[in-house]
């Protein structure tokens, strides 16, 4: 099993908390994507003993204590802590070779740790996250987000929107397909039979009937009604003030949240640091941590790879669960 894990952000905790993978990963080939350079140096001055070695598919896995890398050449010298969009474009090329690279079946999945949306749009690239950027490459037809930790499976209806455009962007027609690539996805990938699915509300009290707004009744309840037609356990909409109590969303395997911050606050603070941030809809299987490029830690050997361990470990999981990643014929080491 070959798993592509992207470097991300060239400023950011990123090439240090993939270096510091080196003998953490286990049951899987990892071969990290990025500045080959940069990561032994960043090693080096966060105390991470570890050998980079070039990606070579016609050999067996490094040694203990060596990482595979994919090297990406960068276009400016990089400061831990200050970005540079001279060099978003060598982090979108980091993740085409990982996506290019699971479409043809070379990897059997991708893990992306960090990036910084901003300097990437800086560069002169539209560009709203690493979901969106993935459900266009592979020509998608619809993605949802899922993260997941501490107990809890959270999706988004939406991403990375302004809060003022979020209930437009909540259509029946939408809620559907979210609905369906979750229960299929909940099957298909998590190996769940049947799935039951909360559903939280928009507005406050999920609308107090009318009376806080309409969308529950005019958007959300339709799509739900006709979800459990065609054999989708969708239940709500829930307040989202109670809907992440134990009593309510213990016995669940999804919650369904209308809007980033809905959902997010709750499972990060039930588990930031181990979380997991997974794409639903792919072609593939892409997982990544569930924290940002922490520029003001970057550089100084304080930043905690747990997520990451944590996002190779739940796309390991993935690929078994879905019957990837099994059928290569061994290579002999080089």
């Amino acid at each position: 099993m070959r798993i592509a894990i992207t470097t991300g952000e060239p400023a950011g905790v990123g090439p240090e908390i993939c270096a510091a993978l080196a003998g953490r990963v286990h049951g899987a080939r990892a071969v990290l994507v990025g500045n080959h350079d940069l990561m032994q140096a960043r090693a080096a001055a966060c105390g991470i003993r570890v050998s980079l070695v070039p990606y070579r598919p016609e050999r067996a896995g490094p040694a203990e204590g060596k990482l595979e890398v994919i090297d990406i050449p960068l276009a400016a010298p990089v400061t831990a802590g200050r970005v540079d969009p001279r060099n978003a474009a060598a982090v979108l090329q980091s993740l085409d070779v990982a996506i290019d690279g699971c479409l043809s079946g070379a990897f059997d999945a991708m893990v992306t740790a960090p990036l910084h949306k901003g300097v990437i749009c800086d560069s002169g690239v539209e560009f709203s996250g690493h979901t969106e950027y993935l459900e266009q490459r592979t020509r998608s037809a619809g993605v949802v987000m899922l993260l997941e930790g501490g107990g809890l499976r959270v999706a988004l209806a939406t991403t990375h929107l302004p809060l003022s455009a979020v209930p437009a962007a909540i259509t029946r027609d939408g809620l559907l397909r979210t609905l369906r690539i979750l229960h299929g996805d909940l099957v298909a990938r998590f190996g769940i039979a049947a799935p039951r699915i909360l559903v939280a509300g928009l507005n406050p009290h999920a609308g107090e009937g009318g009376h806080l707004g309409r969308e529950e009744i005019d958007t959300i309840i339709p799509a739900l009604e006709q979800a459990r037609i065609e054999g989708i356990a969708a239940e709500g909409p829930f307040p989202a003030d109670t809907l992440f109590v134990e009593e309510m969303c213990g016995a669940a395997d999804a919650v369904l949240a209308m809007y980033h911050d809905q959902g997010l606050p709750v499972l990060k603070r039930a588990s930031f640091g181990q979380g997991v941030n997974i794409t639903l809809g792919l072609p593939i299987i892409r997982t990544s941590v569930d924290h940002g490029t922490a520029l003001a830690i970057a550089g100084t050997g304080t930043a905690d790879c747990g997520s990451l361990i944590s996002a190779v470990e739940s796309a390991r999981r993935l690929v078994v669960a879905s019957g990837r990643g099994l059928a290569r014929p061994s290579q002999s080491a080089a």
